[in-house]
Protein backbone atom coordinates (compact mmCIF):
# COMPACT_ATOMS: atom_id res chain seq x y z
CA UNK A 1 0.00 0.00 0.00
CA UNK A 2 3.10 2.66 0.54
CA UNK A 3 4.34 1.50 -2.47
CA UNK A 4 1.21 1.96 -4.43
CA UNK A 5 0.08 5.45 -2.94
CA UNK A 6 4.32 6.62 -3.56
CA UNK A 7 3.98 5.46 -7.11
CA UNK A 8 0.63 7.12 -7.36
CA UNK A 9 1.64 10.50 -6.47
CA UNK A 10 5.26 10.42 -8.29
CA UNK A 11 3.00 9.38 -11.38
CA UNK A 12 0.11 12.15 -10.86
CA UNK A 13 -2.47 9.96 -11.55
CA UNK A 14 -4.52 9.94 -8.91
CA UNK A 15 -6.94 13.64 -10.00
CA UNK A 16 -7.79 11.40 -13.04
CA UNK A 17 -8.46 8.24 -11.09
CA UNK A 18 -10.62 10.70 -8.59
CA UNK A 19 -13.00 12.11 -10.70
CA UNK A 20 -14.34 9.04 -12.18
CA UNK A 21 -14.46 7.71 -8.19
CA UNK A 22 -16.39 10.22 -6.83
CA UNK A 23 -18.73 9.57 -10.07
CA UNK A 24 -18.82 6.11 -8.63
CA UNK A 25 -19.86 7.48 -5.27
CA UNK A 26 -22.58 9.44 -6.30
CA UNK A 27 -23.88 6.83 -8.40
CA UNK A 28 -24.33 4.54 -5.86
CA UNK A 29 -25.66 7.25 -3.52
CA UNK A 30 -28.14 7.93 -6.79
CA UNK A 31 -29.47 4.57 -6.90
CA UNK A 32 -30.10 4.44 -2.57
CA UNK A 33 -33.83 3.79 -2.63
CA UNK A 34 -35.58 5.12 0.59
CA UNK A 35 -37.74 2.89 2.71
CA UNK A 36 -36.36 2.16 5.69
CA UNK A 37 -32.62 1.82 6.18
CA UNK A 38 -30.15 4.13 5.75
CA UNK A 39 -27.11 4.98 3.99
CA UNK A 40 -22.70 4.92 5.44
CA UNK A 41 -19.80 3.58 4.14
CA UNK A 42 -18.67 0.14 3.13
CA UNK A 43 -15.31 0.15 5.09
CA UNK A 44 -15.88 -2.86 8.12
CA UNK A 45 -15.92 -1.79 11.61
CA UNK A 46 -12.80 -4.17 12.22
CA UNK A 47 -10.82 -2.08 9.36
CA UNK A 48 -11.55 1.18 11.76
CA UNK A 49 -8.91 2.16 14.41
CA UNK A 50 -11.34 2.37 17.10
CA UNK A 51 -11.62 -0.06 19.23
CA UNK A 52 -15.40 -0.51 18.46
CA UNK A 53 -17.29 -2.87 16.44
CA UNK A 54 -20.71 -0.32 15.29
CA UNK A 55 -23.82 -2.77 14.94
CA UNK A 56 -25.81 0.44 12.92
CA UNK A 57 -23.90 -1.00 9.90
CA UNK A 58 -25.51 -4.21 9.53
CA UNK A 59 -28.89 -2.62 8.56
CA UNK A 60 -28.02 0.14 6.47
CA UNK A 61 -27.23 0.63 2.43
CA UNK A 62 -23.51 0.52 1.94
CA UNK A 63 -21.50 2.86 0.05
CA UNK A 64 -18.34 1.50 -1.06
CA UNK A 65 -15.81 5.03 -0.70
CA UNK A 66 -12.57 3.54 -2.64
CA UNK A 67 -10.52 7.44 -2.10
CA UNK A 68 -7.45 6.43 -0.34
CA UNK A 69 -4.95 8.59 -2.91
CA UNK A 70 -3.38 12.27 -2.06
CA UNK A 71 -4.14 14.54 -5.16
CA UNK A 72 -1.75 17.54 -4.77
CA UNK A 73 0.67 19.48 -2.76
CA UNK A 74 0.21 22.82 -3.49
CA UNK A 75 3.47 25.01 -1.81
CA UNK A 76 1.92 28.19 -2.98
CA UNK A 77 -1.18 27.99 -1.40
CA UNK A 78 0.36 26.27 1.19
CA UNK A 79 -2.45 23.19 1.05
CA UNK A 80 -2.70 19.69 0.17
CA UNK A 81 -5.85 17.77 -1.10
CA UNK A 82 -6.05 14.46 0.34
CA UNK A 83 -8.89 11.61 -0.30
CA UNK A 84 -10.52 10.44 2.82
CA UNK A 85 -8.69 7.36 3.42
CA UNK A 86 -5.25 8.49 3.11
CA UNK A 87 -3.62 7.63 6.10
CA UNK A 88 -0.84 9.68 8.80
CA UNK A 89 1.53 7.38 7.73
CA UNK A 90 0.96 8.01 4.00
CA UNK A 91 0.82 11.83 4.90
CA UNK A 92 3.82 11.53 6.57
CA UNK A 93 5.97 9.54 4.60
CA UNK A 94 5.17 11.43 1.21
CA UNK A 95 5.22 15.52 2.69
CA UNK A 96 8.44 15.09 4.93
CA UNK A 97 10.57 14.47 2.18
CA UNK A 98 9.11 17.46 0.42
CA UNK A 99 9.47 19.78 2.98
CA UNK A 100 6.05 20.17 4.30
CA UNK A 101 3.92 18.54 7.15
CA UNK A 102 0.60 19.01 8.39
CA UNK A 103 0.02 21.59 11.13
CA UNK A 104 -1.42 18.62 13.23
CA UNK A 105 -0.14 14.69 12.51
CA UNK A 106 -2.19 12.64 14.70
CA UNK A 107 -0.16 9.84 16.34
CA UNK A 108 -1.07 6.64 15.09
CA UNK A 109 -0.38 5.70 11.31
CA UNK A 110 -3.29 3.96 10.56
CA UNK A 111 -5.60 7.20 11.35
CA UNK A 112 -7.48 8.06 8.23
CA UNK A 113 -7.73 11.85 7.02
CA UNK A 114 -11.65 11.26 6.73
CA UNK A 115 -12.13 9.94 10.04
CA UNK A 116 -10.33 12.68 11.68
CA UNK A 117 -12.32 15.07 10.49
CA UNK A 118 -15.70 13.21 10.65
CA UNK A 119 -14.54 12.93 13.79
CA UNK A 120 -11.78 15.09 15.25
CA UNK A 121 -8.10 14.76 15.09
CA UNK A 122 -5.55 16.14 18.44
CA UNK A 123 -1.76 16.26 18.90
CA UNK A 124 0.85 17.92 20.88
CA UNK A 125 0.78 20.76 18.11
CA UNK A 126 -3.01 21.00 18.95
CA UNK A 127 -1.84 24.05 22.04
CA UNK A 128 -0.88 26.33 18.82
CA UNK A 129 -3.37 24.95 15.76
CA UNK A 130 -6.59 23.50 17.70
CA UNK A 131 -7.98 19.95 16.47
CA UNK A 132 -7.94 18.99 12.90
CA UNK A 133 -11.18 20.84 11.72
CA UNK A 134 -9.20 24.12 12.46
CA UNK A 135 -6.69 23.32 9.74
CA UNK A 136 -8.97 22.24 7.05
CA UNK A 137 -9.46 25.05 4.31
CA UNK A 138 -12.34 23.14 2.52
CA UNK A 139 -14.41 19.92 1.80
CA UNK A 140 -15.92 17.94 -0.77
CA UNK A 141 -18.99 15.73 -0.18
CA UNK A 142 -21.57 14.01 -2.12
CA UNK A 143 -24.83 14.68 -0.53
CA UNK A 144 -27.31 12.49 0.26
CA UNK A 145 -29.22 13.24 -3.29
CA UNK A 146 -26.25 12.76 -4.60
CA UNK A 147 -24.98 15.95 -5.56
CA UNK A 148 -20.87 17.18 -4.97
CA UNK A 149 -20.54 20.02 -3.60
CA UNK A 150 -17.46 22.04 -1.88
CA UNK A 151 -17.60 24.15 1.26
CA UNK A 152 -15.67 26.68 3.31
CA UNK A 153 -15.48 29.06 5.54
CA UNK A 154 -17.22 31.71 2.41
CA UNK A 155 -18.70 28.94 0.78
CA UNK A 156 -21.38 27.27 2.14
CA UNK A 157 -20.49 28.16 5.46
CA UNK A 158 -22.80 26.48 7.76
CA UNK A 159 -22.33 22.67 6.10
CA UNK A 160 -18.27 23.60 6.65
CA UNK A 161 -18.65 24.03 10.25
CA UNK A 162 -21.27 20.79 10.69
CA UNK A 163 -19.10 18.93 8.88
CA UNK A 164 -16.10 18.11 11.62
CA UNK A 165 -17.63 16.17 14.62
CA UNK A 166 -20.87 14.59 12.02
CA UNK A 167 -19.25 11.09 11.55
CA UNK A 168 -20.78 11.02 7.97
CA UNK A 169 -24.28 11.48 8.49
CA UNK A 170 -24.13 14.87 6.26
CA UNK A 171 -22.98 13.61 3.75
CA UNK A 172 -19.94 11.63 2.22
CA UNK A 173 -16.48 12.99 2.17
CA UNK A 174 -14.11 12.43 -1.12
CA UNK A 175 -11.94 15.54 -0.59
CA UNK A 176 -10.92 17.85 1.69
CA UNK A 177 -8.21 20.38 1.41
CA UNK A 178 -5.84 20.93 4.48
CA UNK A 179 -2.90 23.76 5.78
CA UNK A 180 0.33 22.57 5.37
CA UNK A 181 3.44 24.68 6.88
CA UNK A 182 7.17 24.36 6.43
CA UNK A 183 8.94 21.23 8.62
CA UNK A 184 12.43 20.85 10.01
CA UNK A 185 14.20 17.09 10.19
CA UNK A 186 14.33 17.31 13.88
CA UNK A 187 12.25 18.02 17.22
CA UNK A 188 14.26 18.92 20.11
CA UNK A 189 12.62 17.41 23.12
CA UNK A 190 13.08 18.74 26.58
CA UNK A 191 11.93 16.63 29.64
CA UNK A 192 10.61 17.91 32.60
CA UNK A 193 9.93 15.41 35.91
CA UNK A 194 7.13 16.74 38.08
CA UNK A 195 7.00 14.83 41.41
CA UNK A 196 3.82 15.99 42.46
CA UNK A 197 0.46 16.39 40.49
CA UNK A 198 0.21 20.07 41.49
CA UNK A 199 4.19 20.47 40.16
CA UNK A 200 2.87 18.46 37.29
CA UNK A 201 -0.23 20.70 36.08
CA UNK A 202 1.50 24.09 36.60
CA UNK A 203 4.33 23.11 34.59
CA UNK A 204 1.91 21.46 31.91
CA UNK A 205 -0.26 24.81 32.01
CA UNK A 206 2.34 27.26 31.77
CA UNK A 207 3.99 25.13 28.81
CA UNK A 208 0.94 25.17 27.12
CA UNK A 209 0.33 28.77 27.12
CA UNK A 210 4.03 29.28 25.03
CA UNK A 211 2.24 28.89 22.06
CA UNK A 212 5.44 30.92 20.25
CA UNK A 213 7.81 29.09 22.18
CA UNK A 214 6.78 25.74 21.86
CA UNK A 215 6.22 23.96 19.06
CA UNK A 216 4.68 20.58 20.75
CA UNK A 217 3.45 20.45 24.09
CA UNK A 218 2.64 17.04 25.88
CA UNK A 219 2.52 15.22 29.15
CA UNK A 220 2.43 11.49 30.59
CA UNK A 221 0.94 11.29 34.29
CA UNK A 222 2.46 7.94 35.42
CA UNK A 223 0.61 8.15 39.07
CA UNK A 224 -1.73 9.93 40.92
CA UNK A 225 1.87 12.33 41.88
CA UNK A 226 4.27 11.96 39.30
CA UNK A 227 4.60 12.73 35.54
CA UNK A 228 6.73 14.12 32.81
CA UNK A 229 5.99 17.17 30.41
CA UNK A 230 7.55 17.38 27.76
CA UNK A 231 8.07 20.08 25.04
CA UNK A 232 9.71 20.22 21.41
CA UNK A 233 10.67 22.46 18.88
CA UNK A 234 11.77 22.10 15.15
CA UNK A 235 15.41 22.16 14.43
CA UNK A 236 17.61 21.68 11.78
CA UNK A 237 20.65 19.87 13.35
CA UNK A 238 21.17 18.14 16.48
CA UNK A 239 23.86 18.07 19.58
CA UNK A 240 26.67 15.36 19.35
CA UNK A 241 25.51 12.21 21.49
CA UNK A 242 22.04 13.96 22.41
CA UNK A 243 20.35 12.03 18.69
CA UNK A 244 17.61 9.33 19.85
CA UNK A 245 16.45 7.51 16.72
CA UNK A 246 13.71 6.58 18.59
CA UNK A 247 11.72 4.84 15.77
CA UNK A 248 14.01 2.16 15.41
CA UNK A 249 12.50 -1.70 15.99
CA UNK A 250 14.97 -1.80 18.66
CA UNK A 251 14.29 0.90 20.67
CA UNK A 252 12.38 0.95 24.05
CA UNK A 253 9.02 1.78 23.98
CA UNK A 254 8.73 6.03 24.09
CA UNK A 255 6.27 5.87 27.14
CA UNK A 256 9.11 3.69 29.01
CA UNK A 257 11.80 6.00 28.13
CA UNK A 258 9.85 8.79 29.16
CA UNK A 259 9.43 7.33 32.08
CA UNK A 260 13.45 6.62 33.36
CA UNK A 261 13.09 10.69 32.84
CA UNK A 262 11.28 10.44 36.77
CA UNK A 263 14.55 9.09 38.04
CA UNK A 264 16.22 12.81 38.22
CA UNK A 265 14.84 16.05 39.34
CA UNK A 266 16.68 17.93 36.42
CA UNK A 267 15.67 18.39 32.90
CA UNK A 268 17.10 17.34 29.85
CA UNK A 269 17.09 17.44 26.35
CA UNK A 270 17.42 15.24 23.46
CA UNK A 271 16.62 15.23 19.44
CA UNK A 272 14.23 12.90 17.46
CA UNK A 273 14.01 12.94 14.17
CA UNK A 274 10.57 14.42 13.06
CA UNK A 275 9.03 11.01 11.60
CA UNK A 276 9.91 9.36 14.41
CA UNK A 277 8.50 11.74 16.80
CA UNK A 278 5.45 12.20 15.00
CA UNK A 279 4.45 8.26 15.18
CA UNK A 280 6.65 7.99 18.67
CA UNK A 281 3.86 6.15 20.81
CA UNK A 282 2.78 3.81 17.33
CA UNK A 283 5.25 0.81 17.95
CA UNK A 284 3.63 0.47 21.59
CA UNK A 285 -0.26 1.35 20.75
CA UNK A 286 0.45 4.21 23.01
CA UNK A 287 1.00 1.90 25.98
CA UNK A 288 -1.91 -0.96 24.74
CA UNK A 289 0.38 -3.03 23.83
CA UNK A 290 2.12 -3.51 26.92
CA UNK A 291 -1.10 -5.63 28.10
CA UNK A 292 -1.33 -7.53 24.26
CA UNK A 293 2.41 -8.28 24.50
CA UNK A 294 3.37 -8.19 28.10
CA UNK A 295 7.35 -8.82 26.73
CA UNK A 296 6.87 -6.78 24.25
CA UNK A 297 9.03 -4.11 25.63
CA UNK A 298 12.29 -6.74 26.40
CA UNK A 299 15.86 -5.93 24.92
CA UNK A 300 16.04 -8.98 23.21
CA UNK A 301 12.44 -9.30 22.00
CA UNK A 302 13.06 -6.29 20.38
CA UNK A 303 15.80 -6.94 19.04
CA UNK A 304 14.52 -9.86 17.11
CA UNK A 305 11.29 -9.33 16.13
CA UNK A 306 10.70 -5.48 16.95
CA UNK A 307 10.38 -4.95 13.21
CA UNK A 308 7.17 -6.62 13.55
CA UNK A 309 5.52 -4.17 16.46
CA UNK A 310 3.08 -3.12 15.88
CA UNK A 311 0.37 -5.30 15.22
CA UNK A 312 -2.12 -3.71 13.19
CA UNK A 313 -5.29 -2.79 14.85
CA UNK A 314 -7.64 -3.88 12.30
CA UNK A 315 -6.25 -7.75 12.26
CA UNK A 316 -6.76 -7.41 16.24
CA UNK A 317 -10.11 -6.80 15.88
CA UNK A 318 -10.80 -8.77 13.41
CA UNK A 319 -9.47 -11.81 14.69
CA UNK A 320 -10.64 -11.12 18.45
CA UNK A 321 -13.04 -14.05 19.48
CA UNK A 322 -16.21 -13.71 21.77
CA UNK A 323 -14.81 -14.45 25.13
CA UNK A 324 -11.63 -11.74 24.27
CA UNK A 325 -14.11 -9.23 22.57
CA UNK A 326 -16.02 -9.37 26.01
CA UNK A 327 -13.24 -9.25 28.36
CA UNK A 328 -12.32 -5.51 26.41
CA UNK A 329 -15.72 -4.44 26.89
CA UNK A 330 -16.09 -5.32 30.29
CA UNK A 331 -12.26 -5.00 32.02
CA UNK A 332 -10.71 -2.21 29.45
CA UNK A 333 -11.01 1.24 29.00
CA UNK A 334 -10.06 3.87 25.67
CA UNK A 335 -11.15 7.05 26.51
CA UNK A 336 -10.37 10.45 25.58
CA UNK A 337 -12.00 13.06 27.55
CA UNK A 338 -11.88 17.23 26.60
CA UNK A 339 -12.05 19.82 29.39
CA UNK A 340 -11.01 23.47 30.37
CA UNK A 341 -7.54 23.29 31.31
CA UNK A 342 -8.17 24.91 34.62
CA UNK A 343 -10.22 22.53 35.17
CA UNK A 344 -7.55 19.53 34.71
CA UNK A 345 -6.10 18.95 38.52
CA UNK A 346 -10.26 17.56 39.12
CA UNK A 347 -10.27 15.87 35.86
CA UNK A 348 -7.22 13.91 36.79
CA UNK A 349 -8.70 13.55 40.39
CA UNK A 350 -11.87 12.00 38.70
CA UNK A 351 -9.56 9.54 36.89
CA UNK A 352 -7.81 8.27 39.73
CA UNK A 353 -10.48 7.99 41.60
CA UNK A 354 -12.53 6.21 39.03
CA UNK A 355 -10.45 3.84 36.92
CA UNK A 356 -6.54 4.22 38.64
CA UNK A 357 -4.99 3.88 35.12
CA UNK A 358 -1.46 5.14 34.18
CA UNK A 359 -0.19 6.52 32.39
CA UNK A 360 -2.40 9.21 30.96
CA UNK A 361 -1.68 10.84 28.08
CA UNK A 362 -2.24 14.60 28.62
CA UNK A 363 -2.48 17.01 25.36
CA UNK A 364 -3.23 20.70 25.27
CA UNK A 365 -5.29 22.10 22.60
CA UNK A 366 -6.42 25.41 21.53
CA UNK A 367 -10.76 25.71 21.08
CA UNK A 368 -11.92 28.87 19.38
CA UNK A 369 -15.62 30.27 19.55
CA UNK A 370 -16.56 28.62 16.46
CA UNK A 371 -19.89 27.59 15.21
CA UNK A 372 -20.70 23.87 15.09
CA UNK A 373 -20.60 20.90 17.74
CA UNK A 374 -18.30 22.51 20.31
CA UNK A 375 -19.75 25.56 21.34
CA UNK A 376 -17.44 26.68 24.30
CA UNK A 377 -18.75 30.17 26.07
CA UNK A 378 -15.47 31.79 24.90
CA UNK A 379 -12.19 30.44 23.14
CA UNK A 380 -10.37 28.96 25.58
CA UNK A 381 -7.57 26.58 26.11
CA UNK A 382 -8.60 23.32 26.38
CA UNK A 383 -6.80 19.34 27.52
CA UNK A 384 -7.25 16.19 26.27
CA UNK A 385 -7.34 13.46 28.82
CA UNK A 386 -6.33 10.13 27.09
CA UNK A 387 -6.94 6.77 29.31
CA UNK A 388 -6.16 3.45 27.65
CA UNK A 389 -5.78 0.44 29.09
CA UNK A 390 -6.42 -1.81 32.08
CA UNK A 391 -8.08 -0.15 35.08
CA UNK A 392 -6.95 -0.63 38.44
CA UNK A 393 -9.67 0.69 40.65
CA UNK A 394 -11.04 -2.34 42.43
CA UNK A 395 -14.80 -1.40 42.10
CA UNK A 396 -14.75 -0.67 38.08
CA UNK A 397 -17.64 -1.61 36.27
CA UNK A 398 -17.08 -0.28 32.41
CA UNK A 399 -20.80 0.98 32.44
CA UNK A 400 -21.32 2.53 35.53
CA UNK A 401 -17.91 4.21 35.77
CA UNK A 402 -18.10 5.75 31.97
CA UNK A 403 -21.15 7.13 32.71
CA UNK A 404 -19.82 8.85 35.90
CA UNK A 405 -16.86 10.33 33.96
CA UNK A 406 -19.55 11.68 31.20
CA UNK A 407 -21.11 13.19 33.92
CA UNK A 408 -17.87 14.83 35.42
CA UNK A 409 -17.23 15.72 31.60
CA UNK A 410 -20.36 17.92 31.30
CA UNK A 411 -20.16 19.19 34.42
CA UNK A 412 -16.36 20.55 33.47
CA UNK A 413 -18.06 22.09 30.75
CA UNK A 414 -15.81 19.01 28.85
CA UNK A 415 -16.18 17.14 25.70
CA UNK A 416 -16.09 13.12 25.04
CA UNK A 417 -14.08 11.78 22.31
CA UNK A 418 -16.83 9.30 20.22
CA UNK A 419 -14.55 6.92 18.88
CA UNK A 420 -14.45 5.29 22.42
CA UNK A 421 -17.65 4.12 24.55
CA UNK A 422 -20.94 6.37 25.02
CA UNK A 423 -23.16 5.77 27.30
CA UNK A 424 -25.01 9.18 27.07
CA UNK A 425 -28.95 9.09 27.33
CA UNK A 426 -29.61 11.22 23.85
CA UNK A 427 -30.60 13.97 25.79
CA UNK A 428 -27.64 14.25 27.53
CA UNK A 429 -25.57 13.92 24.07
CA UNK A 430 -27.46 17.05 23.22
CA UNK A 431 -26.95 18.72 26.05
CA UNK A 432 -22.69 18.13 26.13
CA UNK A 433 -22.85 18.89 21.85
CA UNK A 434 -24.18 21.82 20.47
CA UNK A 435 -26.62 20.44 17.84
CA UNK A 436 -28.21 24.14 16.60
CA UNK A 437 -26.30 24.57 12.82
CA UNK A 438 -25.99 20.41 12.88
CA UNK A 439 -29.70 20.52 12.99
CA UNK A 440 -30.13 23.46 10.72
CA UNK A 441 -27.58 22.20 8.14
CA UNK A 442 -29.55 18.42 8.07
CA UNK A 443 -32.71 19.97 7.78
CA UNK A 444 -31.70 22.35 4.52
CA UNK A 445 -29.79 19.19 2.83
CA UNK A 446 -31.67 17.05 0.18
CA UNK A 447 -33.07 13.67 1.86
CA UNK A 448 -30.38 14.12 4.53
CA UNK A 449 -32.94 13.29 7.17
CA UNK A 450 -34.37 10.64 5.52
CA UNK A 451 -31.14 9.27 4.26
CA UNK A 452 -28.88 9.72 6.94
CA UNK A 453 -28.96 8.35 10.11
CA UNK A 454 -28.24 10.66 13.62
CA UNK A 455 -24.63 11.22 15.05
CA UNK A 456 -25.76 9.56 17.82
CA UNK A 457 -27.27 6.86 16.08
CA UNK A 458 -23.66 6.02 15.00
CA UNK A 459 -21.96 6.69 18.23
CA UNK A 460 -23.90 5.23 21.09
CA UNK A 461 -22.42 2.07 22.59
CA UNK A 462 -25.34 -0.03 21.78
CA UNK A 463 -25.85 1.23 18.08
Amino acid sequence: MTLRAWLIFKLNSAPQQHDARVKNVQEQVRNFKLGGSKMCTSRPGWATVSIRLGKYKKNMKKININLMDILEVDTERKVVRLEPLVTMGQVTSLLLPLGWTLPIVPELDDLTVGGLIMGTGIETSSHKYGLMQHVCESYELVLPDGSLTKCSKTENPDLFYSVPWSYGTLGFLVAAEIRIVPSKPFVRIKYQPAHSAGELVDIFTKESKKTKENDFVEALAYSDEEGVVMTGNFCDIYEAGKLNRIGRWYKPWFFKHVETKLKSNESSVEYIPLRDYYHRHTRSIFWELQDIIPFGNNPLFRLLVGWLMPPKISLLKLTQGETVKRLYEEHHVVQDIMVPMKNLTKCLQVFDQEIKLYPLWLCPFYLPKDPGMLAPPSEEMYVDVGAYGEPRAPDFNNVKTIRRIEKATKDFNGYQMLYADSYMTREEFREMFDHTLYDKVRKSLPMCEEAMPEIYDKVHKEK
